[in-house]
């Protein structure tokens, strides 16, 4: 048991820093800004290959009823303005500081769980929300790559994780070099969804939160090495108080679990 759960952590990394580097492969590198038709390829890829899952076997689908499915409307639209969103924020900031942003959803999840469901929450944690608003709140004041822009469909992807619970004419060369990375970017999307719902079934809370981390940790530092990064000693900073923020925030749910 404790080799499998190794390996899905594993992959769960694998996919986690391999998705992230492509999608900023393709909306950085490659300088794809039409997020629209992004998603839909990476919708197209995921829906095929969930189809294939299932007659496989390996993915549950159950049939719901039309009420079933109009429940679901409102979360699918927040899926839909993650993913576009997202993608509009990562085409303009570094993967560390994307990723340090995005860590506020985890301040939003925790806000709604401690006035609306009323849920205890540990001084670690409160703490560990603090430390990451205090790093995303710094981190527009001492970015020396500061994008407007970017931090706008930022705050526009954290909003949506948190409250979730154009056809081109390319040169013949950048033809291949695009559709093979919008392919492998769908099929490390989906790969990516898959290995987190086996992770969090798997793994208690705490190890769950721990693995996450690892992979947000080993894919903020690969990217600085193959993307152009600019990080000055107090957007270092601003990483680091998040870093410690998030490690916190694993602190306590090992301790709660």
């Amino acid at each position: 048991m404790c080799v499998r759960r190794s390996l899905v952590g594993l992959t769960f990394c694998t996919c986690y820093l391999a998705s992230y580097l492509t999608n900023k492969y393709v909306l950085s590198v490659l300088k794809f800004t039409y997020p629209t038709l992004f998603q839909g390829w990476q919708t197209l890829i995921g829906g095929l290959l969930l189809h294939v899952s299932w007659k496989l076997g390996w993915v549950e689908i159950n049939s719901s009823s039309r009420s079933h499915v109009l429940v679901w409307l409102p979360a699918s639209v927040l899926f839909v303005g993650i993913i576009y969103a997202g993608s509009r924020a990562l085409s303009r900031l570094a993967i560390p500081v994307f990723l340090t942003l995005h860590n506020v959803a985890e301040v939003i999840i925790c806000g709604y769980q401690k006035c609306f469901q009323k849920e205890k929450t540990s001084p670690a944690k409160i703490c560990s929300a603090l430390l990451l608003l205090a790093a995303a709140g710094c981190l527009p004041f001492n970015d020396s790559q500061f994008n407007p822009d970017g931090y706008f469909w930022a705050i526009i992807h954290l909003l949506c994780v948190g409250d979730l619970f154009s056809v081109l004419d390319f040169p013949f060369l950048y033809f291949y070099r695009f559709h093979g990375s919008c392919c492998a970017s769908g099929f490390l999307g989906f790969f990516l969804m898959f290995s987190t719902v086996k992770l969090k079934n798997l793994l208690a809370p705490g190890q769950c939160a721990a693995w996450i981390f690892f992979a947000k940790i080993i894919t903020a530092g690969l990217s600085i090495l193959l993307f152009d990064a600019i990080l000055t000693s107090a957007t270092t900073g601003c990483l680091l108080l998040g870093a410690l923020g998030e490690a916190l925030l694993v602190f306590s749910e090992r301790k709660s679990s």
